[in-house]
Formats: C-alpha cells, sequence, structure tokens
C-alpha cells in the first residue's frame, strides 16, 4: 500500500476529522468510549441509532463498491476514517460482522438476489448479523461441526449448537456453517447457510464471563428454518465460503483498534505517574516495551493491508492476530502491576473498572479469532514448509 498520503487524502481526513466533531454532540456525545471487546453490553441500542445516523451521512461499508451501496474508497482512506474514528473515541460499531465479513462474502459469492436482499440492510444497519462457526468440540477445529441441515419442502432444516456466537442477543440472521451432506466428514459437506434468529426453532442463552457481561452467546437449533436459496455457494462448498470469509476478518478496522490500544496504554501510564510507580526503572521498561511493541503492531498491520490490496491473503493475517493478542493480553498484566494490590479489589456488586475489564477479558485474546495454537500451525504449514501437526 502507497502510504504517501496527497492533499485529497490530507482534505478526507479533514472531512472525517470534523464531521464527527460536529456529529458526535447531543443525544450522541454520551455514547463516546462505548461498547468494543468485552464491553458490547453497553448501550447497544443507542449505538446502533449512532450507526444509523453514520449510514444515513454515508460512512458505512466505505471500502465496498459503489453498485453495492458503499462508496468504493482507497484503502488508504479507509484506513484514515479508522483512525479518526478511533481518535473521536466514538463508539464501537455493532454491525462488524455484516460490514467487515458477510457483506464482503457476499459481494464476492452470493446470487444477484442475495445482494440486493441482505446488502441494504448491512449498509443501513437495520439488520445485525452473528457468525455461526464455533460448537462444542468444533472451535479451533472448524472443520469438525456437526450442526445438520437438510432440505425439507423448500427448507433448510437446521438441528444443532453453536457456542462463542458473539452478539447473537442482538442479531436478526447468522451466517453459519452447516453440516448438509449426511455421512461426510472433514472439510467436504458443508454448506454456508443464512439463518433467520427471531424464530422458534432458535434459542439463544448468554455466556456470563469473568468480566460479569455476557457477549458471547451459546445458540440452539432444533429444526430452525431457511429458505432453500439461502446458501452462499454451492451446498457441499461451505467450507471454500466460510474460508473467504475468514480472509476478510483482520480488515483495515485494525487500525483503529491500535488507536484504541494506544489510548489504553496511555492510561496505564497516567496511573503509574499518579502512583508513584513511574520511577520504578523495570516497570518504566516495560512500559517502554510495550509502546514500541505497539508501533510494531501498527507497521506490520499497514503490511498486512499492503499484501490485501495486491490480491494476497497469506500468512501476514496470522502473523498479526498472534502480535495484537499477546501484546494487548501483556498491557492487561501490566495494568495490574501499575495499580498494585487496588487492581484486586472491586465494587458491591461486582463491578470492574476499565483497567480490570482490560486485564480480565484480554485473557481470552490469544483465544478468540483463531488461537495462539493454530495461528502457529497455520504459519508452520503453509509459510515454512513443515510437515504437517500429525491428526488421528
Amino acid at each position: 500500500m502507497d502510504l504517501r498520503r496527497t492533499s485529497e487524502d490530507e482534505q478526507f481526513r479533514a472531512e472525517v476529522r470534523a464531521w464527527l466533531r460536529d456529529h458526535l454532540t447531543g443525544e450522541f456525545a454520551a455514547l463516546r468510549g462505548l461498547g468494543g471487546s468485552g464491553r458490547e453490553h453497553e448501550a447497544p441500542q443507542e449505538r446502533q441509532a449512532w450507526n444509523q445516523h453514520l449510514a444515513a451521512h454515508g460512512w458505512t461499508c466505505l471500502g465496498w463498491p459503489v453498485e453495492y451501496g458503499g462508496r468504493g474508497l482507497s484503502l488508504l482512506q479507509q484506513v484514515i476514517f479508522h483512525e479518526e474514528y478511533a481518535r473521536a473515541d466514538a463508539p464501537a460499531r455493532v454491525n462488524h460482522l455484516g460490514e467487515e465479513l458477510l457483506g464482503p462474502t457476499l459481494i464476492a459469492h452470493g446470487t444477484h438476489e442475495q445482494r440486493k436482499r441482505f446488502l441494504p440492510g448491512i449498509v443501513g444497519v437495520t439488520e445485525l448479523w452473528c457468525q455461526g462457526y464455533s460448537e462444542p468440540g468444533a472451535g479451533s477445529d472448524l472443520a469438525s461441526v456437526r450442526t445438520r441441515g437438510r432440505v425439507s419442502e423448500g427448507e433448510w432444516v437446521i438441528d444443532g449448537q453453536k457456542i462463542w456466537t458473539s452478539l447473537a442477543q442482538h442479531a436478526q440472521w447468522c451466517f453459519a456453517v452447516v453440516r448438509t451432506e449426511p455421512g461426510s466428514r472433514r472439510h467436504a459437506g458443508l454448506s454456508y447457510l443464512l439463518i433467520p434468529m427471531d424464530q422458534p426453532g432458535v434459542e439463544v442463552r448468554p455466556i456470563r464471563q469473568l468480566t460479569g457481561t455476557s457477549e458471547f452467546n451459546e445458540v440452539f437449533f432444533d429444526g430452525a428454518r431457511t429458505e432453500e436459496s439461502l446458501v452462499v455457494g454451492a451446498p457441499g462448498d461451505g467450507w471454500r465460503i466460510a474460508m473467504a470469509t475468514l480472509g476478510f476478518e483482520r480488515g483495515v478496522s485494525t487500525i483503529g483498534q491500535q488507536v484504541g490500544f494506544a489510548r489504553e496504554l496511555a492510561g496505564v501510564v497516567a496511573t503509574a505517574k499518579a502512583n508513584g510507580r513511574y520511577d520504578d526503572p523495570v516497570l518504566r521498561d516495560r512500559l517502554a516495551q510495550a509502546e514500541v511493541g505497539l508501533e510494531v503492531l501498527r507497521v506490520h498491520a499497514l503490511r498486512t493491508l499492503s499484501a490485501y490490496e495486491a490480491g494476497s491473503q497469506g500468512p501476514e493475517a496470522s502473523v498479526s492476530k498472534l502480535l495484537w493478542a499477546r501484546w494487548h493480553r501483556e498491557l492487561g498484566e501490566l495494568a495490574m502491576q501499575v495499580r498494585g494490590p487496588s487492581a484486586l479489589t472491586v465494587g458491591s456488586p461486582y463491578r470492574l473498572d476499565a483497567q480490570q475489564t482490560l486485564f480480565l477479558f484480554s485473557r481470552a485474546d490469544t483465544i478468540y479469532g483463531g488461537s495462539d495454537e493454530i495461528q502457529r500451525t497455520i504459519i508452520a504449514e503453509r509459510v515454512l514448509g513443515l510437515p504437517k501437526e500429525p491428526r488421528p
């Protein structure tokens, strides 16, 4: 990606910054800083209203082609938007899964009818999506899914269970990997179905986390139904479509994520200065290492986006996940070290402050979205050419 910014790019940055300054006011001003990983329970309806306000002014799906409701912006301009959005402390967006994952998947692999039906709802943030991939016994090993689907009277009938389903309690639709060919094993016989959540055959059960909140859920399908036409790609071709979706997962929004990381690091530094621990040379060295590590994350993210722009979806994304997950988890540990004994006390009823939430939720960073072990296996086998891991 060419990082040399033109006058047009700088004008775009000024436009984004001015728009956010003028619109994050009134009823939306109170939403600053709300939402995000570990905090998705914060004002979900109000944040959706803000997202719809963004959509009404053309600030959603920026990289999508214009013919599908997007703005067709360059990758650098998308990066600029996410940087400025994070710097403005704007609330976390509620439709990441639809905008960043399903939408591009439908644009690349969906039918004309599927695009016409679902893309406008994603652009306008009127329909929210969740991702039905992981199952008990099929988390990192996605090819072991056992949720079943069969065709009956022009509809898919789905039975099974998904787990760790983010934001299922708010979603109207789920894109799910389902085994649709009886007797098939591993990657074969899977289909990628679009399933409505608001029906008697779907039950959502929140999973309470260490943070006391529930953004992950179990989802049970018991005779759930969806139209036969709502399979993306051909029946049995679900593995290829699912991998295409994952290829869109670590996109330009990671740049905004790192601005948020920088804000968290600044908070830890401020705490160290306030409680007199900033003069500890060992602790200050760890803070400096965290600052250097954050810059490494930024440079690698830009390199990953450059590869993506060039049409390559190689190992960069797996390396990026390893880097930021471990960095963020270590930042949580550092926050607790800086706080000292006070970090161990919580409010009554159980209530965590921002740094305690950072510590507890970041324990999951190296697990969700592809565990560290899986990312290392991908790098070892696909990049270094090492022998494949033994499998029964």
